[in-house]
């Protein structure tokens, strides 16, 4: 038989202990190491601490905020090494897509190589890079802030956490656009009442695809991969019973958990019925040959992507299945872009 697990809401757990129960719970399905490091210098915090007195002050500071205090009081050195070097890695890896941006676009610029138009957009590209580093800290910021009145366990803001992944999304999105753009010719296709119905289609479903995988923050944010472990029912019903349990009810959108996974969920289907039924409407249509891949791509993408999400869930949130899962999001963003990239019209 599925097993379920149905643990309340955090923000609707009335005890600290219960919600720091569920908290932990999910640290056992992921390292969490977002809040390792309690500030930000843009150069300064590339080198990293290599004597044992240097290790011990930067632990000095973690152990002055809330996740530490709440959630890893009996962390040891070792331990926070390893969370450490987990979120100077990630922020590294930053730096070095911020380099592999600016430092290129600084020579061809210097060389001549870009057009007007193409300056416009490299110029946004760099700005969006720069925007995402200083967003990424004030996510970080939320989850370190002391919050006395609240039960709830140390955590970064689900909306901040939501606009970071909005941010790169567009930042990756804008970037393959423009590789397409100039990689990709054009095809002259005949201006017919099907092409124009299907290209507008593909933008639904590209909106509809970005969308779903945005929604993946506020899960992430939430734990709300944890509420309900079962599939296509959530436990025992179609709709769980609380579902609005949050007064006003706008604030179940974003902030029960229950609602944010029973949200993914449908935004997930929705996909994946716009995707199949953009693929079955595209055959109807005389297509060149690298379009039709791109369509036949997509729906392979996004049947695999559900797959992913369903076995992410029965699975109780296993990282790699879910850092999976979430990878093969941007992998479907990326084939929808391709199939509109295909499907533009020829500049008169």
């Amino acid at each position: 038989p599925t097993r379920t697990i149905k643990v309340p809401a955090p923000g609707l757990l009335r005890s600290p202990q219960l919600s720091l129960q569920f908290r932990r719970f999910a640290d056992c399905q992921g390292v969490k190491s977002g809040l390792s490091m309690v500030d930000w210098h843009l150069v300064k915090e590339m080198k990293p601490p290599r004597t044992q007195q240097e290790w011990e002050a930067e632990f000095q500071k973690y152990q002055q905020f809330p996740e530490f205090k709440i959630l890893n009081h009996d962390m040891t050195l070792p331990e926070f090494k390893f969370i450490w070097y987990m979120e100077y890695s990630h922020r590294m890896w930053g730096r070095a897509v911020g380099l592999a941006y600016l430092l290129p676009a600084a020579y061809f610029w210097h060389r001549g190589c870009l057009s007007p138009p193409l300056k416009g957009r490299v110029l946004a590209l760099c700005a969006l890079v720069c925007f995402q580093g200083l967003l990424g800290w004030y996510m970080v910021k939320s989850g370190l802030e002391e919050k006395p009145d609240s039960y709830d366990i140390p955590r970064v803001s689900q909306y901040r956490l939501a606009a970071h992944l909005g941010s790169a999304l567009v930042l990756y999105s804008a970037s393959l656009w423009t590789g397409l753009s100039l990689l990709l010719p054009l095809h002259k296709l005949p201006e017919t009442k099907q092409l124009l119905r299907l290209r507008q289609y593909a933008h639904g479903t590209t909106a509809l695809i970005f969308l779903t995988a945005l929604s993946g923050a506020f899960v992430a944010g939430l734990d709300a991969g944890l509420v309900y472990n079962s599939f296509p029912k959530m436990g025992e019903r179609w709709i769980p019973d609380d579902l609005l349990a949050f007064s006003p009810v706008l604030r179940n959108i974003f902030e029960n958990p229950t609602t944010v996974q029973f949200d993914h969920r449908i935004l997930g289907i929705a996909s994946i019925t716009a995707v199949t039924a953009l693929y079955f409407f595209s055959r109807k249509i005389p297509l060149p040959r690298r379009t039709r891949m791109a369509v036949t791509s997509l729906l392979a993408v996004a049947c695999m992507q559900v797959g992913l999400g369903i076995s992410t869930l029965l699975l109780y949130v296993p990282t790699p299945v879910a850092a999976t899962h979430q990878s093969g999001s941007l992998a479907l963003l990326s084939m929808a872009l391709w199939l509109m990239s295909e499907l533009r019209r020829v500049p008169k």
